[in-house]
């Protein structure tokens, strides 16, 4: 399939599907993209796969009492984030041990609650692997809403995240509120996850929040323009990725993060200064 006739289908009356999933995923890549600089400047890539596991209780209850999915997964991915947020400021135990447990007994606490329900395998299918069939117009509002409170507060808050990521004691010692600057960070880390579990699904959801971040660490050493290039990078795969699936008849997750990964294997062998070429060359 043609740029051209992609371009068709999305202003098809018919397929109003494709441009809410191409809309949403756009809108989950700038999300994750954004939040992502700070989880691998922080090395915290686990709390994003924790969180993404940890909303499954939240997804079980909503399909049991037949209420959002989406609202479901934000509240248990939340408060998820806030236990692991409260514990991990006990030094004597490493944060990646504290979100381990958590995450885990999350996950066993959907398993045991969904279990209850019959037939549900089928009906959170599109959570575990994404789905582009499954955008309404709801999630449009919900995911462009979130994105916007996600923006504005890494715009107010940027330089005391910056702070805490680079120097956690130099930050407590200027007096910066360091556990409330975690739990905003990890709520952001949350909400991100949830919404671009839609189109990317549970499973691969991780990809989204790492892999353009990475790209972005790996081209530049300046956190403004890494910044401004992993949203770009995610939304860009993503489109594309989308375009791929659509074409190839392909998964439409699996698609994302193989283009993701495409990207940044490109940046690891050509990045100007950081990339296996100019490492050889000089």
């Amino acid at each position: 399939m043609s740029p051209l006739q992609f371009l068709t289908d999305l202003l098809n009356p018919d397929l109003a599907f494709l441009p809410k999933a191409l809309t949403v995923a756009t809108l989950a890549a700038i999300m994750c993209g954004v939040v992502g600089c700070y989880v691998v400047l922080r090395g915290m890539a686990f709390i994003g796969d924790a969180v993404a596991h940890a909303v499954f209780p939240g997804l079980a209850v909503a399909f049991l009492l037949s209420g959002s999915l989406v609202a479901g997964g934000t509240v248990a991915g939340v408060v998820t984030a806030l236990l692991v947020s409260v514990f991990a400021q006990d030094r004597r135990l490493r944060e990646d041990s504290v979100i381990g447990i958590f995450f885990v007994a999350a996950f066993a606490l959907g398993i045991v609650i969904i279990s209850r329900a019959p037939g549900y395998a089928g009906s959170l299918q599109q959570f575990l692997f994404g789905s582009i069939t499954g955008i309404s117009e709801r999630d449009l509002y919900v995911v462009g809403g979130a994105t916007i409170a996600v923006l504005l507060t890494v715009l107010v808050l940027h330089k005391e995240f910056v702070a805490v990521t680079l120097d956690r004691e130099m930050a407590r010692a200027l007096r910066l509120p360091v556990f409330r600057l975690d739990l905003v960070l990890y709520v952001l880390v949350a909400v991100a996850v949830v919404m671009a579990v839609q189109t990317i699904g549970n499973i691969l959801v991780l990809a989204l929040l790492v892999t353009p971040a990475a790209t972005a660490r790996l081209l530049t050493d300046r956190l403004p323009v890494m910044m401004v290039l992993a949203p770009v990078v995610g939304a860009g795969c993503s489109v594309a990725g989308l375009y791929l699936s659509w074409s190839w008849d392909l998964p439409v997750g699996g698609t994302i993060v193989l283009t993701l990964t495409g990207a940044f294997l490109v940046a690891q062998v050509l990045a100007p200064r950081h990339g296996l070429v100019a490492r050889f060359a000089s």
